[in-house]
């Protein structure tokens, strides 16, 4: 019998019999299928403890659970044969890849912002070399960040510079239908970021003005920065591509903050967003318990 079809008849024979009394790691093994109305995003590690360390056997698991897309920040760190592995198994089991991050990332040195030659060069060799992380994992959306701000040039000035680089990007990605998502950070969390608002974001997506450069919505990063979620979800539509996921404060799964997810997620559902919505926090519980949590706050959050 296929590993699927007996983790599924498993979890149903746990929903008919009840889990009570069983030992801890069955019962995390019996939660039912879930069916969910938006393509949440699991990352790996969230079900180790469920299923293991190996990340295929991790995304089987997953889909066992009713999730129907996965995300990986650091597919580009991993071999191509695993990226690979990784994009036949989703195709397999008709689970969407989500976003992976393109380039490095300057958390305290202004590179896009400057306009430096030399940085805008490494940013674009960096897009292109992941044109084929894309293709060889399945992937359509790509995280870019600009990087940290430059404190001794005009805003303005900046922003020009970003813009350019991006339009450049976007020229690379544009053949091969892929979309880089441009994610403002917080300024808790990440302090100095060219990138920290929606507005700013769409300002520069309309800059750029490109099908392969759209906007990575973080509802945690948004809710601490400046709030008012649905409202900048409205306002920023016709240029989100991408959601992102995590309660507010601590960054763990909805339910555990101070955010409505599930007023959040039936108000994207409302408009129609088929896209993925990346889990991108921590867990709250720990252990086997922890796992069955998440999986029981997205059942209830979902449930709109």
């Amino acid at each position: 019998m296929r590993r699927r079809t007996f983790l599924k008849n498993t979890a149903l024979a746990g929903v008919a019999l009840g889990t009570v009394g069983l030992p801890q790691a069955t019962a995390a093994n019996t939660v039912s299928a879930l069916k969910f109305q938006l393509r949440y995003a699991p990352h790996d590690g969230m079900f180790r403890n469920s299923a293991g360390d190996n990340i295929l056997d991790q995304i089987r698991f997953m889909a066992d659970q009713g999730f129907t897309a996965f995300e990986d920040n650091g597919m580009s760190g991993r071999t191509p044969v695993l990226q690979e592995q990784i994009g036949r198994l989703l195709e397999d089991l008709n689970i969407q890849m989500g976003v992976f991050v393109a380039h490095k990332i300057y958390w305290s040195e202004a590179n896009l912002s400057s306009g430096n030659a030399e940085y805008r060069k490494e940013f674009l060799d960096d897009i292109a070399k992941s044109v084929a992380v894309a293709k060889r994992c399945g992937a359509k959306w790509m995280t870019v960040v600009p990087g940290h701000v430059d404190l001794h040039l005009n805003k303005d000035y900046q922003t020009a510079h970003v813009v350019e680089s991006l339009r450049q990007a976007a020229a690379i990605l544009e053949p091969h239908g892929l979309v880089m998502v441009l994610e403002p950070l917080n300024f808790r969390d990440h302090p100095g970021q060219f990138l920290s608002d929606i507005p700013q974001a769409y300002l520069v997506c309309k800059g750029v003005n490109s099908p392969a450069c759209k906007i990575l919505f973080d509802i945690y990063h948004v809710q601490i920065q400046h709030g008012n979620l649905i409202p900048n979800i409205d306002a920023a539509w016709e240029e989100i591509a991408y959601f992102q996921i995590g309660d507010n404060p601590g960054r763990k799964e909805p339910g555990t903050g101070e955010i409505n997810y599930k007023n959040v997620f039936k108000h994207i559902h409302s408009k129609g967003f088929t896209g993925i919505l990346g889990m991108e926090h921590g867990i709250a519980g720990d252990g086997l318990d922890g796992e069955k949590q998440l999986l029981q706050a997205y059942q209830q959050a979902d449930a709109f």
